[in-house]
């Protein structure tokens, strides 16, 4: 890993909640087993399967990759959703929505910056496209309906948000979120909103292939790894078994 103890102490205490608290008594009182047997049964439940965009985009003349900025909550386990697709070449968390200067974890933090924790995903468009990519993200990433908040973490550094490069990504996503709440797939509005792209900073080299490399942290086990188990329930012809991580090149 490539953070000190007392770093890893800072981070989890950030995101602590009083339900993760109780979870580690029960685990201390020896409900370990009991527990992990429930958690991923009530977190596939709560993933929703959703259709696919009607208004998908086709891939650039002579690309060979292409990007799509996202935010949806903590964005250790939006990256690790993504680093589990097929034709995900890349996917760094990093801030976005606001300026360089702000780009730093403890100032994100306050909620005062403009910035979202999001993810930048580099994509093969030969081999997904960018409306699969929100199918993805809408269905299985994150809860859409939560506004400026994502599970126990809230403020607007947490919102759901998705930054268009450009027109077309702009025009895809909002008329996806329009298709999506006009079927009424979920229970209620999709708090989604569409912003433009006008900087990616990434995060911290400690943030980078966090699920991977913690699995066992409580955090991560309760509010993430589930996410990695509806992906492959959901996609199961999109989700590859090894991660494409940041720090192995990526």
């Amino acid at each position: 890993m490539k953070e000190t103890s007392s770093r890893t102490t800072t981070i989890a205490v950030r995101h602590e909640s009083l339900a993760r608290r109780s979870m580690l008594a029960l685990l201390a009182l020896g409900a370990a087993a009991a527990l992990w047997h429930v958690i991923p049964s009530f977190a596939a439940e709560a993933a929703v399967v959703i259709p696919p965009p009607a208004e998908d985009a086709s891939p650039a003349a002579g690309a060979n990759t292409e990007t799509a900025v996202v935010a949806g909550g903590c964005f250790w386990g939006v990256q690790g959703v993504f680093q589990h697709v097929k034709g995900v070449t890349s996917a760094v968390s990093g801030y976005a929505g606001g300026g360089a200067a702000s780009a730093h974890y403890e100032i994100v933090g306050s909620g005062a910056t403009g910035h979202a924790e999001s993810v930048r995903i580099t994509y093969d468009p030969k081999q997904i496209s960018y409306g699969r990519l929100l199918q993805i993200y809408f269905s299985v990433a994150h809860n859409p309906t939560e506004l400026n908040r994502q599970g126990p973490d809230s403020g607007t550094q947490y919102r759901s948000t998705i930054f268009a490069a450009n027109a077309d990504q702009a025009r895809i996503a909002k008329a996806y979120i329009a298709q999506l709440d006009k079927a009424k797939v979920f229970d209620r509005p999709i708090a989604t909103t569409v912003e433009t792209l006008k900087g990616f900073y990434p995060a911290e080299a400690y943030h980078q292939d966090y699920l991977t490399l913690n699995p066992n942290q409580p955090y991560i086990a309760i509010n993430d790894l589930p996410k990695i188990d509806n992906l492959k329930r959901v996609f199961p012809d999109s989700y590859r078994v090894k991660p494409v991580l940041v720090g192995a090149g990526a």
